[in-house]
C-alpha cells in the first residue's frame, strides 16, 4: 500500500513541478515551452488518476484501505496539483493574450 501511495505523491509532485515551470516559461514569454510543460503535467496527472482510481476500486470491492496520514498527504498532493495545473493553464492563456497585443 505504501508503494501505491508514494506513486500518487510522485506523480502529483511532477504535475506541480511542470505546472510551475510552465508558469515561469509563460512569464518569460515562451508560450510554446509553457504549453509543452502543461502537456507533460497532463501525462503525469493521468498517472496520478490511475493510482487514485485503483485505490477507489479496491475499496469499492470491499478491500478497505487503512486511512493513514500518508494517504491523506497523497490525496492532498493530488488535489493541490490538479488545482495548480488548472490555474497554470489560465495564466498561460492570459500571458499569451497580453503578449499578442
Amino acid at each position: 500500500m505504501e508503494e501505491i501511495i508514494m506513486n500518487l505523491i510522485l506523480h502529483s509532485g511532477e504535475v506541480r513541478s511542470y505546472s510551475m515551470e510552465a508558469i515561469q516559461a509563460a512569464k518569460r514569454g515562451n508560450i510554446e515551452e509553457a504549453k509543452e510543460l502543461i502537456e507533460k503535467a497532463d501525462k503525469e496527472q493521468v498517472e496520478s488518476h490511475k493510482v487514485q482510481t485503483s485505490l477507489i476500486q479496491n475499496e469499492a470491492a470491499g478491500n478497505k484501505a487503512e486511512v493513514s496520514l500518508l494517504l491523506v498527504h497523497a490525496q492532498d498532493h493530488l488535489m493541490t496539483s490538479m488545482t495548480l495545473k488548472d490555474l497554470a493553464v489560465e495564466l498561460i492563456d492570459i500571458h499569451e493574450i497580453i503578449q499578442s497585443k
